[in-house]
């Protein structure tokens, strides 16, 4: 006779998804009977807010806000003008349990839905998410938030509009203590170096490029493919740089093989040769600064890295004289 069969595991979990199936119907069956417009009206008729309630109400909205039928009616409420009045409350009036975990946690639930970005961007919040990195505590939660808006093309313009955006985000790529903030504020640097030209270029004035490089030999996984995609699309503006600059100086002209060749220069062989080969030390010109600006880039962000890394300072000569002298601009990432 076998023994007998020990479903124990198996029971548990099917319970597990019953509870759970019951809970989203709950939280349909909530939002369905008016409950967010309830507690809107709430706290309307207070005179004042009050924490404990707001910490009440804010709670039930992330319960609410988790299931994604219920994301656009809560977004379209007026709930988040009341979240956010709420999170700067708490900066100052309640529990950092309050501010951290549930304002943040139901804004990220109702960010994920792009509709609802639209009500965001009505409100101050993206100036003021921006201002409060730095504070470890909500720095994740904030780039998370973030993540979502910048996947709309109103909430990529509204980041690149706030004063001093870039410079914040590139400076959470250098905290090398939280991977995880470095992985999301990698992926919104990304879309936004992605969309817009101008955006890469005030990246770049934001000393992107050293953060990139030391990203790509410290940084995890996730976040070394992504700072790799934006070094991409930085040398892809390079090369068009370089490339119209060698246009200029030859007055429009388009540099092709059969500039030495062609008929003009036929009638007189002379004027032909000595053109090409003023053409050709233009260019060679071009390619001693590029590569010796490359060689002096190259140099100035390692010994940052060493210097981040507390290793000897002599390291970088030693090693970076043989690799720049090896490299072309080709390989280079910017």
């Amino acid at each position: 006779m076998p023994p007998p069969v020990d479903n124990t595991v198996e029971i548990a979990r099917l319970r597990q998804q019953v509870v759970e199936l019951l809970q989203q119907q709950n939280k349909g069956a909530i939002v369905k009977a008016g409950a967010v417009h309830k507690m809107l009206k709430l706290i309307e008729s207070l005179n004042s807010l009050n924490p404990s309630v707001s910490e009440a109400i804010v709670a039930n909205f992330i319960g609410l806000s988790a299931l994604d039928s219920n994301k656009p009616i809560i977004g379209s409420s007026g709930a988040i003008p009341f979240l956010i009045e709420s999170l700067k409350d708490f900066e100052n009036t309640s529990s950092p349990q309050a501010k951290h975990q549930d304002t943040l946690r139901a804004l990220y639930n109702l960010s994920i839905f792009p509709s609802n970005v639209s009500f965001i961007l009505e409100t101050d919040l993206i100036p003021f998410m921006l201002s409060a990195l730095g504070d470890m505590e909500v720095s994740e939660r904030i780039l998370s938030i973030l993540g979502n808006v910048v996947s709309t093309p109103e909430g990529r313009k509204a980041i690149g509009a706030v004063r001093d955006a870039f410079p914040i985000l590139v400076d959470v790529l250098n905290w090398n203590d939280s991977p995880a903030c470095q992985e999301k504020a990698s992926y919104i640097l990304m879309v936004l170096a992605h969309k817009t030209y101008g955006y890469r270029q005030a990246m770049i004035e934001a000393g992107i490029v050293s953060a990139l490089l030391e990203l790509t030999l410290l940084g995890c996984t996730l976040a070394q493919k992504r700072a790799s995609r934006i070094l991409a699309c930085l040398r892809v503006d390079k090369g068009k740089q370089v490339s119209e600059r060698f246009c200029g100086n030859l007055g429009g002209a388009t540099v092709s093989a059969p500039i030495c060749g062609s008929s003009s220069s036929s009638a007189n062989p002379n004027m032909g040769s000595s053109k090409c080969l003023e053409e050709e030390d233009m260019m060679s010109e071009e390619k001693k600064a590029v590569k010796q600006l490359v060689q002096q880039r190259l140099q100035n962000n390692m010994r940052k890295i060493v210097k981040r890394a507390n290793l000897p300072q002599d390291l970088v000569p030693i090693h970076f004289k043989s690799l720049t002298a090896r490299s072309t601009s080709k390989s280079l990432p910017f």
